[in-house]
């Protein structure tokens, strides 16, 4: 297969030395800056590109995949999660899919401490109070929030990035707890400082912050559900960098204007919608899933797409290619 023939479909618009490149590889078309593909157009894509670069906004199901044209042989997505995308079915009908993992780690953890920050020190409020001017001065009771150093954090997915946030933790001061699917290795435990909990449920019940750093699938679909949120101490925040749909948010929202929760720092939300309701408590940060968003970090992930790309094109595996099940 001749890489400098092959045809790209991006469904975005990407940083421009990734396009240049892209440009000088490949026979490329990218969609729209302002939005998304709409399904139309992402039909047409997958009836004529040889290679799809997709991301999260790109719903890649059973239906859309079965439009495919015969020359369609990989789906290079732009970001580390593919919940979007429906592997299994790529995968039945010789379509590769690759991702982009682990060039989003330090900048999602550093996110994740940012929240973890704005949410016990109050800070949002803080600034909104200096931008509508209501500032009367420094008092001893203004906006009082809480020290994390000595505060238990758990983390629920002990990954890359769980494993970054657990090193910036590790700095602040603060008590590290996980669960996981696997209990880490003895020496990488020490490393983190890290305690392992099986029972997902007593982790839950004894932390002061808890970090979903957990991907989205069928198995932590709501893993984060009423009941288990019930056992969240009535001080305790939760910080969300990872995917909406591991927490069931309507159950969230109700919890945290009830002060059953004290707080939550939310930079993904479920199915990608954010309610009324939820913008409307005091005690939530909200942030436009912007966890991976630098510089850096957007053109690295090109980056690793070309990669993917180009490595198919010459014939050999990609090397991010994703396995159906190893998520």
């Amino acid at each position: 297969m001749s890489s400098e023939r092959l045809s790209v479909v991006v469904t975005r618009r990407l940083p421009e030395p990734v396009e240049a490149r892209m440009r000088e590889l490949f026979d490329v078309r990218f969609g729209e800056v302002e939005r998304p593909m709409t399904r139309e157009e992402l039909a047409e894509a997958v009836k004529t590109a040889d290679v799809l670069v997709t991301n999260l906004r790109d719903k890649v199901d059973n239906a859309l995949v079965s439009q495919a044209g015969p020359q369609l042989k990989l789906i290079a997505n732009y970001g580390a999660g593919v919940d979007h995308i429906d592997v299994a079915t790529c995968r039945q009908r010789g379509i590769l899919v690759s991702n982009t993992p682990g060039v989003v780690t330090e900048d999602t953890a550093d996110m994740a401490m940012a929240l973890i920050l704005a949410v016990t020190r109050r800070i949002p409020e803080g600034l909104a109070q200096m931008q509508s001017e209501d500032w009367d001065g420094w008092s001893p009771g203004l906006l009082n929030g809480g020290r994390i150093a000595g505060r238990r954090l758990g983390i629920l997915g002990m990954g890359r990035i769980g494993r970054a946030v657990a090193q910036r933790a590790n700095a602040f001061g603060m008590q590290v707890h996980y669960h996981n699917r696997r209990q880490l290795r003895p020496e990488v435990e020490e490393e983190y400082k890290a305690r392992y909990w099986e029972s997902l449920d007593q982790m839950v019940a004894r932390v002061d912050v808890l970090s979903v750093n957990c991907p989205h699938t069928p198995s932590t679909f709501h893993l984060l559900n009423a009941r288990r949120l019930k056992l969240m101490k009535p001080d305790a925040v939760i910080v969300n960098t990872s995917r909406g749909e591991v927490i069931d948010q309507n159950a969230l929202t109700r919890m945290l204007r009830d002060k059953e929760i004290a707080g939550a720092g939310l930079d993904v939300y479920e199915f990608g919608q954010v309610t009324d309701e939820l913008r409307s408590l005091p005690n939530v940060v909200l942030l436009p899933h912007m966890g991976s968003a630098t510089r850096e970090g957007r053109i690295e992930m090109g980056e690793k797409v070309i990669i993917n790309i180009k490595t198919h094109a010459d014939g050999h595996r990609p090397p991010d290619l994703v396995v159906p099940g190893s998520l």
